[in-house]
């Protein structure tokens, strides 16, 4: 109930130690036997894969649905916290988070990589022709756009929804309380998150491996730099120690900077590569490219290839489809948790919006300056230099690309320092998560926790990485795809639950009849007391003063009598704010609060005050207001004057509320 600031926490027992002992498990087994660990990985993966490919299929497109409906529909009114919350971060560097933590070191690889794959090698089709590029934009779109967001925008609103909104853990498990209730707190809660914590740090710690090698190829490709196991353990050091840095300075202090400067730096590259290269050529590909996404997007979301299938679309289903979707599910309890961290505040529809629209704009802008812009290189311009570094070195496609441009040594300079902060927005964001998912009693975990962390995921990718174990690892991650799978369709389902009580709550309020003393307003007091009321301008001293003697022993008064009712009470007082919270055993207990609030006073309040307040600085001219706030938030509506018999009225004005409501329910 309460908007102050994030309490710190300590670990979890349950979590931290089962999750380092299963991690350190699997990390002796990929370094100690890497093929052995490869082999048994891969083969249960590619087992997965082919056995249960329809339920991803399935599940990715209900994942979609779920998001869009909810967007539309009535529950996009509710925000994620309290009614009266405001987002905690601005549009700029809510986007700059998102982009970061979602996709963008993919796309500095694949954004020139894949779409020259399939334009060389596609699913059906004759292979480099004008088909086969229109073919090869279509199926990038499809992998990179709005069905990857919306996995992570599933896990996003309901990790959202039930932490701050109904204040329980920033944790998987917390989604599944409709259906466990206060299980979540115990082994089956506990697994859920360690399997979170699993496949958060294996993706993180793989692509930290891989990650290096292929920036390794870069600079070897740039500055003649050695390529070897060396090189890229210094790499992850670097990238390491960065990350470490930045989630000691926290979410707001190093992560958000750091996406921000990524940002800038990949609009500044994408510019470049619009305004130097075949700038027409790209926005009408674009439009294109979104008509083509758009006009057969139900159709390639359902299709198995289960009529027409070969081998070769067996293969690119395989390896590619479903390999995305395993991918971006296995990913999904990390960037799911960051998203909803960052996403305090906004409604549900703004969230749904803006993780749906503006990230797969952005992405699709992104992979067609880079993916058409070297088709056009290949086709057009008859360079088939970008083609022959994808099928010799992808790592290297991106440089050879921007070779072809004028500036080639400042924009590679700029493309290496992108993969660079990508890298380390990825590391940092992914340790942010584990550590909330670790921890206990608050969600900021203490900072030797954060440090931990984000030094363990390097440690692991530094180990795997030279004992050749990081395939298997990278196999072992994607194959927690499935039992995340089933969890977030349960979470899905347990947040329709809460949102669908939540509107009838809602109707409740507003439909239901009010009290004799609701209508009366004022009723037992002087018409000329409340004018004043209405007009004067309090001070905090004279809120806390009601607080103190009005609110609390109103409360206090009506405690009583649910006590000798048989009901149990409670009564908590904070700095700006005292509540009554009363409980109903299995139903959802009753809670009445009024809270100071901070305005700036209207103009025509003014004329009440002296001359010599007048004369002091805009900031003293504040005025304070006593707001209710219910279970569901604020309710915006002023109580400073109330008598203490009035007081208790509205008290049980809302608890005959809360009862209609209750009613509604059973």
């Amino acid at each position: 109930m309460s908007d102050s600031q994030p309490t710190k926490a300590g670990i979890n027992p349950p979590v931290f130690f089962p999750s380092v002992a299963v991690i350190g498990v699997l990390v002796v087994f990929g370094a100690v036997f890497p093929e052995k660990a490869n082999t048994f990985f891969s083969g249960m993966q590619s087992w997965l894969i082919s056995t249960f490919g329809w339920l991803y299929l399935g599940a990715v497109g209900a994942y979609l649905i779920f998001c869009i409906v909810l967007a539309l529909s009535r529950y996009g009114q509710f925000r994620l916290g309290p009614d009266h919350s405001e987002p905690d971060f601005s549009y700029i560097s809510w986007f700059a988070m998102l982009f970061s933590a979602g996709m963008g070191i993919g796309l500095m690889f694949y954004g020139v990589a894949e779409p020259v794959m399939h334009y060389a090698n596609p699913p059906q089709g004759t292979s480099e022709t004008a088909e086969a590029a229109r073919s090869a934009m279509r199926i990038t779109f499809f992998h990179w756009g709005m069905h990857a967001w919306a996995i992570y925008a599933v896990v996003g609103l309901c990790l959202a929804y039930f932490s701050f909104r109904r204040d329980l853990p920033l944790r998987m498990s917390s989604a599944l309380y409709p259906l466990i209730g206060k299980r979540i707190f115990g082994p089956i809660g506990n697994a859920v998150d360690i399997l979170a914590v699993f496949g958060t740090l294996f993706g993180v710690a793989t692509s930290l491996g891989f990650g290096a090698q292929q920036v390794n190829s870069g600079l070897n490709f740039l500055f003649s730099v050695p390529e070897g196991l060396s090189t890229q353990i210094v790499l992850i050091c670097i990238i390491t120690a960065m990350a470490t840095t930045s989630v000691v300075l926290g979410l707001d202090g190093g992560i958000r900077r750091v996406s921000e400067l990524n940002l800038w730096l990949a609009a500044a590259l994408l510019l470049f590569v619009i305004v130097m290269g075949p700038t027409l050529f790209i926005f009408q590909s674009l439009i294109q490219n979104i008509g083509n996404y758009m006009s057969s997007v139900v159709d390639m979301t359902f299709n198995s290839w289960v009529y027409t299938g070969n081998e070769d679309t067996e293969s690119f289903m395989s390896g590619w489809t479903l390999f995305y979707w395993a991918w971006w599910i296995s990913w999904s309890p990390f960037v799911g948790m960051f998203v909803a961290r960052v996403s305090r505040g906004r409604t549900i529809r703004e969230f749904v919006l803006g993780v749906l629209i503006v990230p797969v704009g952005a992405t699709f802008l992104w992979l067609t300056a880079f993916g058409d812009g070297a088709l056009h290189m290949i086709m057009i311009d008859g360079t088939s230099t970008v083609l022959d570094a994808v099928n010799e070195n992808t790592s290297t496609a991106l440089f050879v690309f921007l070779e072809q441009f004028p500036f080639t040594w400042l924009t590679s300079i700029l493309g290496t320092l992108l993969v660079i902060t990508f890298f380390v927005t990825s590391s940092d964001s992914g340790s942010l998560v584990i550590d909330i998912l670790t921890a206990k009693d608050g969600n900021e975990p203490p900072v030797w926790q954060r440090i931990f962390w984000a030094v363990l995921e390097g440690v692991v990718a530094i180990v795997l990485l030279a004992a050749g174990g990081i395939g298997a690892l990278q196999a072992a991650s994607l194959a927690s795809a499935l039992p995340i799978t089933v969890i977030i369709l349960i979470m899905a389902y347990c947040l329709y639950r809460s949102l669908s009580i939540e509107l009838v709550k809602q109707d409740s309020l507003r439909y239901a009849m009010n009290t004799p003393s609701n209508v009366a307003g004022f009723g037992g007091g002087s018409w000329e007391n409340r004018l004043k009321t209405l007009v004067t301008s309090p001070r905090r001293k004279q809120v806390d003063e009601f607080l103190t003697n009005v609110v609390k022993p109103a409360m206090e008064a009506v405690a009583k009598q649910f006590e000798e009712s048989g009901m149990t009470t409670k009564i908590s007082t904070e700095d700006d704010r005292c509540y009554l919270d009363v409980d109903h055993g299995a139903e959802i207990d009753f809670v009445y609060g009024v809270r100071a609030r901070r305005f700036t006073a209207p103009t025509f309040y003014m004329g009440a005050l002296t001359r010599r307040e007048e004369q002091q600085k805009a900031q003293e001219r504040e005025h304070f207001r006593a707001e209710v706030f219910l279970r569901e938030g604020g309710q915006q509506y002023n109580v400073v004057g109330y008598t203490k018999e009035q007081l208790i009225g509205d008290i049980l004005d809302q608890y005959e509320k809360h009862l209609h409501f209750l009613h509604l329910m059973r």
